[in-house]
């Protein structure tokens, strides 16, 4: 087939993403697929006389790393210049209607928020992983957490602020503070008193104009993917220093992995079904990835559904793949297979 592996954008994962699509496009350039790395917001300098001749020069890419800290978007914005479609850059429309169907390997917001899997929708455009409605959704944490306890998803209590109205409300510590919006824990803060709290609420603000403040969860951490409806095998996370935060996420060695995760039959089965519970509220189709928290008592607590999870040498939807014996590469073409599927439905 003839793949756009889409990355890169102007969110604070643009690195990240990157890194994911240099990774999946490889991974389908082995398994015999004319896969190109397309920058949605960079756009695409074609080497071939048309777009059609452009996917025959498909070749595996260079590796890549992420780097430590997010990067600078106003320098990534900068450096473009003018586009003809807007957001998005240079021959990209173009290339991704050429494609058999489009590999979503972005990150954050204009990626995982809906708006893209919306205009390919207009566009006629397939691509991988959730529609708009669910994107949207699940890149809301305020929503989200709405949607979840109206499921009986459990999440951590706490509020949603605005910097008009964060004061109106009082925080209890220890307390997480989050942009509203926000992924890879760019812009999240632990805040045990007052004064982080303060720092706290600067730091998320920044990024954001909503923010989200919940109850801090001292347990243990972990993932459950879900690929069509069917949980994967729980990975736990232990972060050897701090928590999880941008750089324990992305640098090798910083973090313990554990998959399976080492708990109960009980836990994992009640973990793995409300990962399920999660997604199907949020309407996500084919595949996502969902977070929890969990005490020592075995109360767990949901904290998010990413839509399109990382696919980095840290990520962990490829690791609870590895647990079930699907490499990489089988991976990488699986969720296009899968995402397909929904297309066949609607002809």
């Amino acid at each position: 087939m003839n793949i756009v592996v889409l990355a890169g954008g102007v969110s604070t994962e643009r690195d990240v993403s990157i890194v994911t699509g240099t990774m999946v496009c490889n991974a389908l350039v082995k398994k015999g697929h004319n896969a190109i790395l397309v920058d949605v917001y960079m756009g695409y300098e074609m080497t071939a006389d048309s777009v059609a001749e452009e996917f025959c020069s498909a070749h595996e890419l260079d590796a890549v790393k992420v780097a430590a800290q997010s990067p600078d978007l106003e320098t990534v914005k900068k450096s473009r210049g003018r586009s003809e479609d807007g957001f998005f850059g240079k021959n990209v429309l173009a290339l991704c209607k050429a494609s058999d169907i489009v590999f979503m390997a972005l990150h954050g917001e204009d990626g995982e928020n809906g708006k893209i899997q919306a205009a390919f929708d207009l566009l006629g455009i397939r691509y991988t992983g959730s529609g708009y409605l669910g994107s949207a959704l699940a890149m809301n944490k305020d929503m989200a957490k709405e949607i979840f306890e109206k499921h009986h998803v459990p999440v951590p209590a706490g509020f949603t602020a605005t910097k008009e109205n964060y004061r109106e409300q009082k925080a209890v510590f220890p307390c997480i503070v989050k942009p509203a919006c926000g992924g890879s824990s760019v812009g999240v803060s632990i805040a045990n008193n007052e004064e982080e709290y303060e720092k706290a609420l600067e730091e998320a603000f920044y990024w954001e104009e909503k923010i989200v403040v919940e109850e801090y969860i001292k347990g243990r951490e972990f993932s459950v993917g879900v690929v069509e409806g069917k949980a994967c095998p729980i990975i736990e996370i232990a972060p050897i220093q701090g928590f999880y935060d941008y750089k324990n996420k992305y640098q090798a060695g910083s973090t313990v992995e554990t998959c399976p995760a080492e708990i109960s039959p009980e836990l994992t089965a009640k973990m793995q079904k409300y990962a399920c519970m999660a997604c199907e509220a949020l309407k996500l189709e084919t595949y996502a990835r969902v977070d929890f928290m969990m005490k020592e008592n075995g109360d767990m607590y949901c904290l998010e559904a990413n839509t399109l999870p990382g696919m980095t040498p840290t990520s962990l939807l490829p690791q609870e793949a590895a647990a079930q014996g699907i490499s990489f590469e089988d991976l990488c073409e699986q969720l296009i297979w899968i995402s397909l599927k929904k297309y066949e439905k609607q002809e």
